[in-house]
């Protein structure tokens, strides 16, 4: 198999060097091109026809915002990761590429001793996102689909079906906009509250929320432990810490922890869909969107088991099929759809529940995990 072809746009040297030697490192990566800022970036892609870009966000000339804008408006659907600051500026600024159709992101390494552990940092994040997104194994992750496939009809129930009183919905890869096409769709009217895990870092995840807010009629804050679950509300876990229900006797309530990634993330949507499962009975309803790695797969297998009903985007829409495609490949899906459909799948299945739903206050929890 030919190497995954990478430009490297990004106007420090030291910077590039690195990005460099780390995919150079690697068999499976040929660094073919590189560039100090997104004018150039544009002049190179049509000669060089690289598999993928890394972008640089502040950079002279054109910024990677502008080149994004400039690479889509073409036409050119080259898988971009962006490279961002871990700050309030470096986290609105990749929101804003990743709306222009950025498809992923990492970020710069930050107050590390050596030029060697900079390029461990890079190597950890940026090699998995480059063999995701260019359909190619990546090392302890099931092997991404790059053909269509059929997923597996829904394996039979072992539990009665149960109205939804509580949604779950995961993501990664590609989720902050699959999320920003959904949430906007749901009336304000829902009859539940709203959980949801984005696999992201701190900081990222206050301003998403702050994102989500403005573009919904629901209302959505970044998550803080021990808030009341209620309608029309969005929880969104923030980052480093996994998000869960938690049934009290007063209601349900939400919990926080920074306990062991699952999955290699923190926040991560398995704990989500079981602590959904325990605090309702069962009565969920899982949706799991985009996203590269297996996150979701347990969790909605507990669903299922449990009488609930698993909802995942199909594999034309999705930037990764990797989190759908591993609960829809396990047999665990009970509807794959476009995304275009998910909203109006989320109200059908909340219409229909009934006066046998468990006696706790309804909920949606919505757990989405982009970083992997």
């Amino acid at each position: 198999m030919d190497p995954i072809r990478v430009l490297v746009v990004d106007d420090s040297v030291v910077v590039r060097k690195i990005v460099t030697d780390v995919l150079s490192a690697d068999p499976d990566i040929q660094v073919v091109g590189t560039a100090v800022n997104g004018k150039l970036a544009l002049g190179k892609l049509e000669a060089l026809k690289p598999d993928l870009v890394t972008m640089d966000i502040e950079m002279p000339e054109m910024n990677g915002i502008e080149a994004v804008r400039a690479i889509r408006a073409g036409r050119n659907r080259v898988p971009i990761v962006m490279f961002s600051t871990l700050t309030e500026r470096g986290a609105s600024a990749t929101l804003d590429a990743l709306s222009a159709g950025a498809n992923d992101y990492v970020t710069k390494p930050a107050n590390v001793g050596s030029v060697a552990q900079s390029m461990e940092s890079v190597r950890e994040q940026l090699i998995p996102k480059i063999k995701a997104l260019t359909g190619r194994p990546v090392a302890g992750l099931p092997r991404p689909v790059a053909a269509p496939v059929a997923a597996r009809p829904p394996a039979p129930r072992t539990a009665p079906h149960k109205a939804p009183a509580v949604l779950v919905v995961g993501s990664s890869t590609g989720g902050p906009e699959a999320l920003a096409k959904v949430l906007p769709t749901l009336p304000a009217s829902l009859p539940v509250p709203v959980l949801l895990t984005q696999h992201m870092p701190p900081v990222f995840t206050r301003q998403f929320a702050q994102r989500l807010d403005r573009l919904c009629a629901l209302r959505v804050v970044e998550a803080s432990d021990g808030a009341p679950l209620l309608p029309g509300t969005v929880h969104l876990a923030p980052g480093d810490f996994h998000l869960t229900v938690r049934g009290t006797g007063r209601g349900a309530t939400t919990m926080l922890s920074q306990g062991p990634p699952e999955n290699f993330c923190r926040p991560a949507v398995d704990p989500l869909f079981r602590s959904a499962v325990a605090a309702y009975d069962g009565a969920v309803l899982a949706v799991v969107l985009t996203g590269m790695g297996a996150d979701g797969r347990a969790g909605a297998s507990a669903v299922r088991d449990a009488g609930g009903t698993v909802v995942v985007q199909d594999q034309a829409t999705s930037v990764v099929w990797g989190m759908p495609g591993a609960v829809a490949s396990a047999g665990l899906a009970d509807e794959v759809l476009p995304l275009d459909r998910v909203a109006e799948a989320i109200t059908r299945h909340l219409a229909r529940a009934t006066p046998g739903t468990p006696p706790q206050p309804a909920h949606l929890t919505l757990a989405t995990g982009a970083r992997r």
